[in-house]
């Protein structure tokens, strides 16, 4: 098993900026790719950036691109989120996840393929 906790979430005005953390520990040796999901009250939950630990190759959503950056550090065993120039819209309760699956670039950021999820940390971003 592996447990993931997040923490770094806050409120912020538009245009700041905060950085997620997402340690793991447990048997973490299972996992081979990890990310961050998120969800607004009424909303699906949506794949937000995705790292493959072992090559560091990353996957960004398309509303969040140019501004959010996911980076691991594997000392640590911990994945990070830093979100720049951020927007009422990015306001959600963010999830860590893990899976197992092989690591190819073109793993989807589907929620089916995470095995392991945190219990989330809130962002709010006021205008």
């Amino acid at each position: 098993q592996v447990q993931l906790v997040e923490s770094g979430g806050g409120s912020v005005q538009a245009g700041g900026s905060l950085r997620l953390s997402c340690a793991a520990s447990g048997y973490t040796a299972s996992t081979s790719y990890m990310g961050w999901f998120r969800q607004a009250p009424g909303k699906e939950r949506e794949g937000v950036a995705r790292i493959l630990i072992r090559s560091g190759s990353t996957y960004y959503a398309d509303s969040v691109k140019g501004r959010f950056t996911i980076s691991r550090d594997l000392a640590k065993n911990t994945v990070y989120l830093q979100m720049s120039t951020l927007k009422p819209e990015d306001s959600a309760m963010y999830y860590c996840a893990a899976g197992r699956r092989p690591a190819v670039p073109s793993l989807a950021m589907d929620r089916a393929n995470f095995d392991y999820w945190g219990q989330g940390t809130q962002v709010t971003v006021s205008s």
